[in-house]
């Protein structure tokens, strides 16, 4: 793909557009460590929903998105939208009790929760496993996407391309640095405007390029395995998606499996963004605005981009790919420009977040708690950007060698299977322990691992998958239920504390609520918790649908599955103006 003068000329514009934000901020976030990692905790839900909308749209999304589609159709994308429930259960169960807790990162809960060693331990461990391992993979992953999308544009090697990368990083790394979060979220803003503004024109380009919608519906009516294509639920006879495979997915992993980005009961970058939330109101809002732009809004432009591809593109070998090649075949020359810069700005929001994220659970978490407990706040701000670059430089070494981590990936997303239940209980049933937690991701990792090695079972056959999930969220259940009765309850002091700070329904709290009698328990919080929760998946689906069937031209089907989503926002407005929590102008 050929650039011209004015092409490069606008991407270095946008790099030099981030790096000026960075350097507006860095008077702010050099303060302390709650700037540098929450901004203060003074972030409107606006802007704090918007990063997190922004985080998961990487470099990668639109490629992982098309490959989808290309093999599977539409319905390929259940793989992911099935965490729409395990969404709005982070709304409406869990934002506002973690925006309560006051602490800094979602690991640093288990010393608030729990007490004593086996508390010290879970929050060390998960914020080393988490803070390196997890996330560098995660950086590894985005990053290789990059690299192909740089040596299909560019025309540049393997070697040629992760240098460019390495560049983006190493910016990256200097703004997150430099600016802490208040930077991160800022150019997370602009990303997002951006990269949205360029993958609907390349969704317009590629339906464009196959004749515009009505064409493309016949084209693909005329490709075996057509009406598939199409379709927004998966054949249940498929290979692909097998029954079983699909009721795992809609009934069992949306809750019971931790995936970054998805935890039940919210966590990582997305409890990041609550906790740097002006307050509880703006914190559910937040997450809200999330879920709405990341399932009801976004994914069209990516899904059609995708069906374009089956025509333009039939014989392709690496489906992900296709996104790329609509850009460099069917983009007029005028855009391409911005379209690289769109690809940096989801690139370098989803490794700006990752770094700041990262650093926080090495800093906060591990180097304060347990190695220098004693230093200023400059100190830490500097051990912040020394942990900011550590991680640039690990991520860098993924990258090299992710041929051989991609299958470790896959891994790790099964061993989290099981834990999801506790992740969701400790919040509302006071009998939850340390031990509860500890049993749980040690059985969900063995029993995860010895169903793949000795048993054979594959989590990359839909079919062994469902198995592997099914046998290790069974398995893991009891152990850590057995784990819980087994062991004493937590001291009562820690209880009350917790149950003070953070003020969870009292249903399933009363022995401690007893204790506390000055804290009154929301009586029908619980019930309304459940009704948003609901409306909220009916109001995203019908959304997502609604708005697929009015882009296919199926307008009847359309605007019902729209006003069926229109209802279920009406209930949770009605509730949220109950609750006095309606207005979003302030």
């Amino acid at each position: 793909m050929k650039l011209t003068f004015v092409d490069w000329a606008v991407v270095a514009a946008y790099f030099l557009f981030n790096l000026a934000i960075g350097f507006y901020y860095k008077a702010r976030a050099g303060k302390n460590i709650s700037e540098f990692f929450l901004s203060g905790r003074n972030v409107p839900w606006w802007l704090a929903g918007t990063s997190m909308v922004a985080t998961t749209f990487a470099a990668d999304t639109p490629l992982v998105v098309t490959g989808l589609v290309a093999r599977n159709g539409i319905a390929g994308n259940w793989l992911w939208w099935n965490f729409v429930a395990s969404g709005m259960l982070t709304v409406f169960f869990f934002a506002r009790l973690w925006r309560r807790s006051g602490v800094m990162t979602d690991v640093e809960f288990a010393e608030i929760r729990y007490s004593g060693k086996p508390a010290a331990f879970l929050r060390g461990f998960r914020a080393l496993y988490l803070g390196i391992p997890i996330n560098c993979i995660i950086l590894g992953w985005v990053n290789l996407a990059m690299v192909k999308i740089l040596t299909l544009t560019l025309g540049v090697t393997k070697t040629q391309a992760l240098l460019i990368v390495l560049g983006m990083i190493a910016l990256t790394s200097f703004i997150s640095a430099l600016s802490g979060l208040w930077g991160v979220l800022v150019t997370d803003l602009f990303q997002f405007v951006l990269k949205m503004t360029m993958v609907t024109i390349l969704a317009v380009a590629a339906v464009r390029a196959v004749g515009g919608i009505s064409q493309m519906k016949q084209a693909l009516s005329e490709i075996q395995r057509a009406g598939s294509a199409l379709s927004f639920v998966p054949d249940l006879n498929s290979a692909w998606m097998p029954m079983i495979t699909f009721l795992v997915y809609i009934s069992v992993n949306w809750w019971a499996v931790w995936y970054p980005g998805s935890e039940p009961g919210g966590g990582g970058f997305v409890a990041q963004r609550m906790f740097c939330a002006k307050d509880e109101r703006h914190s559910l809002l937040a997450t809200l605005w999330f879920n709405i732009a990341h399932y009801g809004l976004r994914p069209w432009p990516w899904i059609l981009a995708g069906l374009a591809t089956i025509i333009l593109y039939p014989n392709l070998q690496d489906k992900e790919s296709g996104y790329v090649l609509v850009m460099v075949d069917h983009l007029p020359p005028a855009l391409r420009g911005l379209m690289l810069a769109g690809f940096a700005a989801a690139f370098m929001s989803t490794i700006g977040t990752n770094l700041n994220w990262g650093a926080s659970y090495l800093v906060n978490d591990f180097y304060r708690r347990f190695v220098r407990k004693d230093g200023t706040e400059k100190h830490y701000v500097a051990m912040s950007q020394v942990a900011t670059v550590f991680l640039t430089v690990v991520s860098a070494i993924v990258t090299y060698y992710m041929d051989s981590i991609a299958a470790a990936w896959k891994l790790l997303i099964v061993t989290g299977a099981g834990t999801g239940t506790v992740l969701i209980l400790r919040w509302y049933w006071w009998r939850i322990n340390a031990w509860s937690e500890v049993s749980a991701m040690a059985a969900a990792f063995v029993v995860s691992v010895t169903l793949q090695t000795v048993f054979g079972l594959s989590s990359d056959d839909p079919i062994g998958f469902a198995h592997i999930m099914l046998i290790t969220v069974g398995i893991t259940t009891v152990v850590w239920l057995a784990a819980t009765y087994l062991t004493a309850p937590e001291p009562m002091d820690t209880l009350v504390a917790f149950y003070r700070r953070v003020r969870p329904s009292g249903q399933l709290w009363k022995p401690v609520a007893l204790e506390a009698p000055d804290v009154p328990p929301p009586s029908r919080d619980l019930r309304y918790s459940f009704l948003d929760w609901l409306c909220g998946c009916i109001m995203i689906y019908g959304m997502l649908f609604g708005a697929g069937k009015v882009i296919l031209k199926e307008y009847g089907i359309g605007f019902l599955f729209l006003a069926v989503g229109l209802a279920g926002g009406a209930v949770i407005y009605w509730d949220l103006s109950r609750r006095g929590w309606s207005s979003v102008m302030d």
